[in-house]
């Protein structure tokens, strides 16, 4: 009942503000970092008497996947043993960058010197494998090898805290209305949707301009799944399987009979949505104590896309999804964090990847109603499907999690947040609530990390 009196404030609020909301809640998509041209292979070895040792080269431009450098092979001679060149090379983002292939050996001849081993480039990349040696011979001059760039995001990307100098919230200008907000970074563009399916797209992080919004008119098949369903809402962008996709909810206020739906676009600056319908509906032909809204993506270390979700009733859920798709895999629904206090009022995951861990950021109680004191909080894993616990050491499905962010007197209600990074800084995108005007308005703050690895971030 509580939930219910809480979506019929929510709606009178829109009603007076015209501003689109969460109803029993929402959530958004995942980052990536840019990327540039991979590191040159390093040339081979030739053949005559000393091998003299071949230098590495210098750091290029931001790379894709690059090539570690190849080791030189050396050729039969009359004397003396020779040595494959040795070069180095590095990887850009994604998996880094493979290490130098083995050098070929000469009828006759024993091995040579070992290949440098390319080194991983950005996100984590992995070490390069060490070339093998030349053959016996003459003189072999080793090749140069030319260090790749430096990739996009890193696996540890972010500040450290300085409590001296602690994370500062951006000001910013231009339109920023939003509810739910969503962001993926593309290249040096910021894509950001919103609840309404609004979106809006930015170049530096402070300065915001409205965008084409998608899917616009609704998919059919949400008025027949969702009767009532007149707004689409907390949607999620991301990219994997060459392609950009946008989850969203359809649902009504107070209610968990939801469904997330799914669209998909070759580019985002190009191009329409195309819609591919729902992936999954909660009490559709089903009795579920939970709710199909407030989607948001995490790809795992392994490439494999996941859908959390959830908003009060049972908490939230993940599903695995179909990596060339997007479209669900599998039967199996995770619980990933539970709250038994204030009606459950819990909802809006975002999952975020760093050193090693998952971090599971989420909203709770009121973000659109009496008291308005929506917060958000987090807690890890070491696997994306949990068990998730906070920095006290309490299990997410028991309640816990680890304040992050808290209104004050002139922004009250900040959450339904999205950690991006940018510029291998990680920002809290999130929306909070005009002291007087009660307006959802999009906020940006900057988010470090301490030195055990937990998230501090400016606000509100």
């Amino acid at each position: 009942m509580r939930a219910l009196r809480l979506r019929s404030t929510l709606a009178l609020a829109l009603a007076l503000t015209g501003v689109a909301a969460c109803g029993s809640g929402s959530s958004g998509g995942n980052t990536g970092g840019s990327s540039g041209g991979p590191g040159a292979a390093g040339a081979g070895g030739g053949s005559g008497g000393t091998s003299t040792a071949g230098t590495g080269g210098t750091s290029g431009e931001a790379g894709t996947t690059g090539a570690g450098a190849t080791a030189g092979s050396s050729a039969a001679g009359a004397a003396g043993d020779g040595s494959g060149g040795t070069g180095t090379g590095a990887g850009g983002t994604g998996a880094g960058g493979s290490g130098g292939s083995a050098g070929s050996a000469s009828p006759g001849g024993r091995g040579g010197a070992t290949g440098t081993a390319g080194s991983a480039g950005g996100r984590g990349g992995a070490t390069g494998t060490a070339g093998s040696a030349g053959g016996r011979g003459g003189t072999g001059v080793a090749g140069t090898g030319v260090v790749g760039g430096s990739g996009g995001q890193t696996s540890c990307p972010g500040e450290a805290y300085d409590p001296a100098s602690p994370p500062q919230t951006l000001t910013l200008s231009g339109s920023l209305g939003a509810h739910d907000p969503a962001a993926l970074v593309v290249g040096n563009t910021i894509y950001l949707f919103a609840t309404g399916l609004t979106a809006k797209t930015s170049t530096n992080l402070t300065s915001w301009q409205n965008a084409t919004s998608p899917l616009n008119p609704r998919p059919a098949w949400v008025a027949d799944k969702v009767p009532g369903a007149t707004n689409l809402w907390a949607p999620d962008v991301s990219y994997f399987g060459g392609t950009y996709h946008l989850y969203y909810a359809a649902s009504t206020f107070g209610s968990n009979k939801s469904c997330i739906g799914h669209a998909t676009r070759a580019a985002l600056d190009t191009g329409t949505w195309l819609d591919e319908g729902s992936t999954i509906c909660s009490n559709m032909g089903s009795n579920d104590d939970w709710n199909a809204i407030d989607p948001n993506v995490i790809v795992d270390e392994a490439g494999t896309p996941w859908l959390a979700f959830g908003s009060f009733w049972g908490g939230l859920k993940m599903i695995q999804l179909d990596p060339a798709t997007g479209a669900r895999a599998g039967t199996t629904v995770y619980a990933i964090a539970a709250r038994a206090q204030n009606a459950g009022a819990l909802e809006a995951p975002w999952v975020f990847e760093r050193c090693g861990f998952y971090y599971l950021f989420s909203s709770w109680d009121s973000c659109c109603g009496d008291p308005y004191d929506y917060n958000i909080r987090v807690g890890r894993s070491a696997t994306v499907t949990g068990p998730y616990v906070d920095r006290s050491g309490v299990a997410l499905m028991k309640g816990g999690g680890t304040l992050v962010v808290a209104g004050d007197a002139t922004w009250i209600a900040p959450g339904h947040n999205a950690v991006i990074t940018y510029g291998n800084k990680t920002y809290n995108v999130y929306h909070a609530l005009t002291a007087r005007g009660m307006t959802a308005t999009l906020r940006v703050s900057e988010l470090a990390w301490s030195d055990d690895g937990w998230p501090v971030s400016g606000g509100p």
